[in-house]
C-alpha cells in the first residue's frame, strides 16, 4: 500500500485514476488546481505524485520544481495530452520519474508506472537501511566507545551519511577525526565511490594547489607531464580536507569557488572541469577564533561547517580508555600472533589513570609497544610492558620518574604506585597475604588496611 496524490483540473480523469489505483490497494487522494497540490505537499508525505502538466494556475512544471525544492521524496510522473520533446526534457531533467502521454491506455500505464515507481522506493529504502547497518558495523569495529559522547557522535553519522552537506569535524590532534569521515562516506550513497584525503598542512601552499587542482605539462618549472588533481579524483565520491584550518586565504578563496561552482580547474588549464565532490573537513583548531582574527575567511567558513561534528578528547570521555585499549590489544595481538588476553590489574590502572594528552592514537601507540615487548607465557600485559610516560616510573631504577609535559595528578599517581605494589605482592606471595605483607616490610594491619582501601 502507497500514498498517492493525484493533481488533474480534468476532474473526470481523476475519479478514474483514484478508482483504479483504490482497487491496487492505495490510499488515493486528488485535487483539481495546482495551488491545492501545493498546499497538500506543505503538509503531507506521499509515495507518488501524478500530476497533469497544463493546468490553469500552477503548472505540473513549476509543481515539480517546488517539490524538488523542498526535498520531497515522492516518485513524480507527469501526464500530458499535449506531449512535446522540450517539455519531456525538461521534466526529466528536474528529476521527474516518468513522463506519461495522456491515451486510450493512460490507466493501464499508469498502474505499471506505478507499480515500478514504488519498487523503485522501496530498493531506496533498503539501501538506506544497509548503509545505517554498515555505519552500525563499521562502527562497530573501528569507532570503539560506549560514553554518552561517542554515541552521540555515532547517531550524527546515521543523520548525515545518506545527504550531500559538507562537514567540519573539530576535535584535537589524535581523536580520531579521520575515522568519523570514512564512518560517513562507507554509509553514505557515495561509498561505491572514491575516499580521498589530503593533509593540508603537510603541504607548501604552491604544492597544495597543484596536488588539489592537479595541472598540464608546463604549467610551471617540473610539470613535466599532464597531472589529474586530487579534487577531480574524488568525482563523485568524498574528499577529506584534514586540518583544514592550515589553508592560506587565497586557497581558501580557490576552494569556495570550487564549493560553490562545482569546477575545478587545473593549473595551465584554460577550461573548467565539473567535479561532483562531497566535502568533509577536519581541524584541531578555532576557526571561529581565526575568522575573528582574520586568519580564516568568513565565507569559507560557513560554507565548510554546515554540518559541525565535535570529537571530544579521551580526557573527557574516560569510560571509552578500557574498551578502547582492549579493542587494540586484540588487534595487536592478532597481528602479531601473541595470544595476549588482557591486562594484569597494575596495568589497566595505569591505563586508565593516565590522561593520554595525545588521545586515541597515543592510546593506540601505546598498546601497541605493549603487545611488541610483552611474552606470552600468561596472556597479560603487564606494568612494566607499558611505555614510561603512562607508568610514570622509569624502569632504568628504583625512584627514577618521569613528569609529563602536561603534569600529573600527584596524589592518584601515588595511590597508582601503591596499589601495584599491593598487588604485586600479592601474585608474588600466591595471594597469602601475611607473605605480601612481610615482602613489603609492613606490619599485616598496615596491609589489610591499604588492601581495603584500593579494593584488593
Amino acid at each position: 500500500m502507497a500514498r498517492l496524490l493525484i493533481v488533474d483540473d480534468e476532474k473526470s480523469l481523476c475519479q478514474l485514476l483514484e478508482i483504479a489505483f483504490r482497487k491496487d490497494g492505495h490510499v488515493v487522494e486528488t485535487v483539481s488546481s495546482g495551488r491545492t497540490a501545493l498546499s497538500r505537499l506543505a503538509s503531507q508525505v506521499y509515495d507518488v505524485i501524478v500530476c497533469d502538466i497544463r493546468m490553469p494556475d500552477i503548472t505540473g512544471i513549476n509543481l515539480l520544481e517546488d517539490a524538488q525544492a523542498s526535498r520531497n521524496p515522492a516518485a513524480f510522473i507527469l501526464i500530458t495530452a499535449v506531449p512535446t520533446v522540450s517539455t519531456a526534457v525538461q521534466a526529466l531533467n528536474l528529476g521527474a520519474y516518468r513522463y506519461v502521454i495522456k491515451t486510450d491506455k493512460l490507466i493501464e500505464e499508469l498502474r505499471l508506472v506505478v507499480a515500478r515507481a514504488l519498487e523503485e522506493l522501496a530498493l531506496r529504502e533498503e539501501n538506506i537501511r544497509l548503509r545505517r547497518e554498515l555505519l552500525r558495523v563499521f562502527a562497530q569495529d573501528n569507532i570503539v566507545g560506549h560514553s554518552a559522547k561517542i554515541q552521540a557522535i555515532l547517531e550524527m553519522l546515521r543523520t548525515v551519511a545518506p545527504t550531500t552537506s559538507t562537514v567540519l569535524i573539530t576535535g584535537d590532534s589524535g581523536t580520531g577525526k579521520e575515522l568519523v569521515a570514512r564512518a560517513i562516506h562507507e554509509a553514505s550513497p557515495r561509498r561505491e565511490k572514491p575516499f580521498v584525503s589530503i593533509n593540508c598542512g603537510a603541504f607548501p601552499e604552491t604544492l597544495l594547489e597543484s596536488e588539489l587542482f592537479g595541472y598540464f605539462k608546463g604549467a610551471f618549472t617540473g610539470a613535466d607531464t599532464n597531472r589529474k588533481g586530487i579534487i577531480e579524483s574524488a568525482h563523485g565520491g568524498t574528499l577529506f580536507l584534514d586540518e583544514i584550518g592550515e589553508t592560506s586565504l587565497s586557497m581558501q578563496v580557490k576552494l569556495l569557488r570550487v564549493l560553490q561552482e562545482r569546477k575545478v580547474r587545473p593549473l595551465g588549464g584554460t577550461v573548467d572541469i565539473p567535479v561532483d565532490v562531497r566535502l568533509i573537513a577536519s581541524t584541531n583548531r578555532d576557526l571561529k577564533s581565526m575568522v575573528g582574527a582574520g586568519q580564516f575567511r568568513e565565507d569559507f567558513y560557513y560554507r565548510v561547517s554546515v554540518i559541525p561534528i565535535h570529537v571530544p578528547p579521551l580526557r573527557e570521555r574516560k569510560d571509552d580508555i578500557e574498551p578502547l585499549a582492549r579493542h587494540f590489544l586484540r588487534k595487536y595481538s592478532l597481528q602479531m600472533g601473541k595470544p595476549l588476553r588482557d591486562f594484569d590489574p597494575p596495568a589497566l590502572a595505569a591505563i586508565m589513570q593516565y590522561p593520554w594528552p595525545g588521545n586515541v592514537r597515543e592510546l593506540e601507540n601505546a598498546i601497541e609497544r605493549a603487545v611488541a615487548v610483552s611474552s606470552d607465557r600468561d596472556g597479560l600485559v603487564r606494568l612494566e610492558h607499558l611505555p614510561e610516560s603512562v607508568t610514570g616510573v622509569s624502569p632504568l631504577g628504583e625512584g627514577a620518574v618521569h613528569i609529563p609535559q602536561e603534569g600529573i595528578d600527584f596524589e592518584s599517581r601515588i595511590a597508582q604506585i601503591e596499589k601495584q605494589y599491593l598487588v604485586e605482592a600479592l601474585r608474588a606471595a600466591g595471594g597469602v597475604r601475611t607473605r605480601a605483607a612481610e615482602l613489603l616490610r609492613m606490619s599485616y594491619r598496615s596491609f589489610r588496611h591499604y588492601a581495603k582501601k584500593y579494593g584488593l
